[in-house]
């Protein structure tokens, strides 16, 4: 049985509740942020939690064994706090949140997590949101390992890859022109190889779309060194003009790329001379008979 501090034994043990519940949420870009169902604001663990949020929580069932629990927690949308455009760009998903059982009359002492669980789904309404937490228990049901296959399965310029887009010229940095849904117009300072962008990255660097990425379709020469980017899905939050993007390079994951474009067939994460279907397929035979020869010699 999990125990807590003395001083929080002694609240849950008194006449009158004097109790209060507790989130503080770690964003994957190192944003922490502090609320509680409280009416007044609360300070404990180095952490400001903030009253007046809306937040409040559904209840969750515990259960033996390896079950995964979800539970949700609900709050209104705050210009100063909970972004709508933060949450559309992506910037919650996947982040630590930590519950807290907390005595508001004596917090500094008086608390005690009570779990850790990461964001879910997020579902947006006009002026509300719903926030889906998964347990640890959800990792369990992540798929681990590698697939045998011919084409790499690592990501270009990842820690597997280790090829440096930055240091050898692969990501250039460039400037927005125009945006709509799927598209967007950039300036470049020098002209490139279009084709050498498809299955490449645009990140957006800055705006109020700050940190959103998409796969590259497709690059488009434009007039007076522009280029229109064709995006694989669409955008949250549109970059505004003037906003700085960087786009990088794509691979087709083949070993011919690695080798001769990249240079880089020491870390290419595939198995390039795995048989194919037609080994699967073959059979023994000489012309029309089959007299049991062996297929390779």
């Amino acid at each position: 049985m999990k125990r807590f501090p003395a001083a929080l034994e002694r609240a849950l043990e008194g006449p009158a509740t004097t109790l209060a519940e507790c989130w503080r949420i770690t964003r994957r870009d190192g944003v922490v942020l502090g609320f509680t169902d409280h009416d007044e604001d609360l300070t404990f663990a180095g952490t400001l939690f903030e009253a007046r949020t809306g937040l409040s929580a559904s209840e969750t069932e515990s259960e033996l064994g390896l079950s995964s629990e979800t539970r949700e927690v609900s709050g209104a949308l705050s210009s100063a706090r909970i972004e709508e455009d933060d949450i559309a760009a992506g910037r919650y998903d996947g982040a630590s949140v930590e519950t807290f059982l907390v005595d508001w009359t004596d917090p500094g002492i008086a608390h005690a997590r009570t779990d850790v669980q990461t964001v879910g789904e997020i579902v947006r309404d006009d002026l509300a949101f719903t926030v889906e937490l998964r347990s640890r228990m959800a990792d369990l049901d992540r798929v681990r390992g590698r697939l045998y296959r011919r084409e790499c399965d690592a990501a270009l310029g990842d820690h597997r890859c280790r090829l440096d887009l930055a240091g050898k010229g692969y990501t250039r940095r460039a400037t927005v022109l125009s945006s709509k849904e799927g598209f967007v117009t950039i300036a470049l300072d020098a002209a490139v190889q279009p084709d050498r962008y498809r299955h490449g990255r645009m990140l957006i660097e800055d705006g109020r779309a700050k940190g959103v990425a998409r796969q590259i379709a497709n690059l488009t020469p434009l007039e007076s060194a522009a280029y229109q980017i064709t995006l694989t899905g669409a955008l949250p939050v549109l970059p505004a003009p003037g906003d700085q993007v960087s786009v990088s390079e794509g691979c087709d994951k083949r070993f011919a790329t690695c080798r001769d474009r990249f240079a880089n067939a020491a870390n290419f994460r595939g198995f390039p001379h795995l048989p194919g279907s037609d080994a699967v397929l073959g059979v023994a035979k000489t012309g029309a008979l089959h007299d049991g020869q062996p297929l390779v010699r």
